[in-house]
């Protein structure tokens, strides 16, 4: 359980300490009871955080990797230890199904421990230059104090793709969670206290959209690390832009498709259409809301898709046996049922609408959640139609026949601002290999769903979907500055491309 009293403070420089803003709460997606009260962090409250990281950088850089990479190690230990106990309390605060919560502590996990690995293996590139007499090789330097904000959906696993990585390399991190799920937020700020985080190196400050802001507003922040929507991610970067020597790595969202070929295997395509359209209940930035289907297989593949979506078990996310959970929040049902309606105006023949729950459906003592079934309609593609190229971030699903070849199912999946995640489903490997190579999507599958990351991966899109990549090996790219170094090991000075070094005088 989290430690303290009600309402939960910030961790700021090592120490529990109260925000001067409104105390906000964090509720069950699933019953709509109320799980904790906590601070709201004012931007004074967001200025110390930094300050404090900044203070704390010099000492935190100075240590070696090795060093840094201990505090993640114990990290890594209790989130291993606790992996139920905080799968279950993910799954409560953000109404994801058991095995999703259970997964998300994995997750983080994976992730610490690439990271604290990382501590051990090579660092920098050498790089033969021209002149023999000379040796180059590229050397990092940690960029300061980086500031972190993390969606609601991967409450866990995603701060953990950020920040293991930023403290490894030698900076300071200010995480701002998302004010749905600030109870995990809370309890990764006690993982880093009980592995003895020095003072100021990891801080967190809860709050709204404003918090955020303050953050990002904040000059003395060096980077800033985002997952999230488009329209704050994009406000991100236009705020950063024209600052010099500050800089962002944004992940955001997608109008992902799955494309089924007539050389598609039927059982693999219905299975990784279902997967990617429902699991999350549709609120994975990767989730696909469009099902792009060759005509030839149309009918068979549509028919199997409707039946599955029909009864796919909406229920108590911390049953085993439920498939798809609650949306996050009131705003998430209000904005899926508004595209639903969009869908019929725009023509769309509606096959499935489980979008009202008939009251036997809803989990006993959950009448209070946010619940909904799967909305999945048929249309023929129009490049005008907002709903075949909005994001709607719910269960919401568009089939969409095609002819021709995959040059023409890529070239509708292409149709969007978008170009985070997609997925081909074919037995033709012609067919795999043009959609690998020509699709626009940082995150491209064959023959599987268009969800999961594998933490080694890179995890980033194209397009309105991102700039950059906040995980991985790529996130070291956002958090480190990098020096070429050349060291000339001759008694004379000779220089590349044939450049003269003869010094010239006057006589």
């Amino acid at each position: 359980m989290v430690a303290g009293t009600e309402p939960f403070d910030q961790y700021v420089d090592g120490e529990w300490v109260g925000g001067e803003g409104e105390p906000f709460e964090s509720t069950n997606p699933a019953t709509g009871e109320r799980i904790a009260t906590f601070e709201h962090a004012s931007s004074a409250d967001v200025a110390r955080a930094v300050e404090a990281a900044r203070a704390a950088a010099p000492a935190w850089r100075e240590q070696s990797y090795v060093d840094r990479a201990e505090v993640l190690w114990d990290v890594y230990a209790e989130l291993r230890e606790r992996k139920q106990e905080l799968g279950e309390i993910v799954t409560r605060e953000c109404g994801k199904e058991i095995s999703e919560g259970l997964a998300d502590i994995e997750e983080a996990a994976h992730m610490v421990e690439w990271a604290a690995g990382n501590a051990r293996h090579p660092h920098g590139d050498v790089v033969p230059s021209e002149i023999a007499g000379k040796d180059a090789y590229m050397r990092r330097r940690p960029r300061g104090v980086v500031g972190c904000i993390t969606p609601w959906n991967f409450p866990v696993a995603i701060p953990f793709w950020h920040m293991a990585v930023s403290l490894v390399e030698g900076n300071t991190v200010v995480w701002k969670p998302a004010e749905q799920t600030p109870y995990c937020g809370r309890i990764v700020a006690e993982l880093f206290d009980d592995a003895g985080v020095p003072p100021g190196v990891f801080n967190v400050v809860q709050g709204y959209g404003e918090t955020g802001a303050a953050l990002v507003d904040d000059d003395r922040v060096d980077t800033i690390l985002f997952t999230g929507s488009a329209e704050v991610g994009h406000l991100i970067d236009e705020t950063l832009g024209g600052r010099p020597g500050r800089t962002c790595s944004l992940e955001m969202g997608g109008k992902n498709a799955v494309v089924v070929t007539e050389a598609a295997d039927l059982d693999i395509a219905v299975h990784a259409a279902v997967m990617s359209a429902f699991k999350t209940t549709g609120q994975r930035c990767v989730s696909a809301e469009r099902l792009i289907v060759h005509a030839d297989v149309y009918d068979e593949f549509r028919d199997r898709f409707v039946d599955a979506a029909e009864r796919v078990a909406v229920g108590d996310p911390l049953d085993e046996s439920t498939f798809m959970g609650p949306l996050i929040d009131a705003d998430g049902v209000s904005k899926f049922r508004e595209y639903n309606a969009l869908a019929r105006e725009e023509g769309a023949t509606v096959l499935v609408d489980r979008a009202e729950l008939d009251a036997d459906e809803i989990p006993e003592g959950h009448a209070d959640g946010h619940w909904v079934g799967p909305f999945v309609y048929e249309m023929d593609y129009d490049p005008d139609s907002r709903v075949l190229r909005e994001e709607v971030f719910g269960p919401h699903v568009a089939l969409i026949p095609y002819r021709g070849g995959i040059e023409h199912a890529v070239e509708i999946h292409d149709a969007v601002e978008y170009g985070l995640a997609g997925a081909v489903v074919s037995e033709d490997y012609r067919q795999l290999n043009y959609y690998r190579d020509e699709a626009k999507a940082g995150l491209a599958y064959g023959n599987l769903p268009c969800i999961g990351a594998e933490i080694q991966l890179p995890f980033g899109g194209l397009g309105k979907s991102g700039k950059g990549s906040p995980s991985a090996r790529e996130v070291i790219e956002a958090v480190t500055d990098r020096t070429a170094w050349t060291l000339n090991n001759e008694k004379e000075i000779e220089m590349a491309q044939g450049l003269s070094a003869e010094l010239r005088f006057e006589e």
